[in-house]
């Protein structure tokens, strides 16, 4: 039997739709605030239909020399343009890409991992320095 993390997918986000791409700096100040951002088809656009979408994005924080990870936020995206009219009828869609602020007194890796309808679950990491 495959365990869960053997499902998750990881490849280049300059050659793959599919990877969520962190952005934040490579150096933070401990215990203050600074911003990542997490986003899907940076460099090759993934498409946001009734058919083919991306449901959720999910961030973590394994800080180093920690057990375990730390979950910062998980995002649903539900407006794909389907409606009561039918599929891509809408003019209501969100977009696959996230916000947020976080703040650790420890250096560590941050994880975004996302989840395509169609072709599954994705990963990627960034390693993360406090001082």
């Amino acid at each position: 039997m495959r365990q869960f993390g053997e499902v998750f997918q990881s490849a280049d986000w300059k050659t793959e739709k599919h990877v969520p791409v962190i952005e934040c700096a490579d150096k933070a100040k401990a215990n203050e605030f600074f911003p990542v951002k997490v986003i899907l088809g940076k460099e090759i656009a993934h498409p946001n239909t009734t058919d083919h979408h991306i449901r959720w994005i999910s961030v973590y924080f394994h800080p180093d020399g920690g057990k375990f990870a730390y979950q910062i936020g998980h995002f649903e995206f539900t407006a794909h343009g389907e409606s009561a009219e039918g599929p891509d009828k809408s003019s209501i869609y969100t977009h696959h890409e996230v916000s947020l602020s976080m703040k650790t007194g420890k250096s560590g890796v941050i994880y975004a991992a996302a989840l395509c309808n169609i072709h599954g679950l994705w990963q990627s990491s960034k390693e993360i320095k406090v001082g």
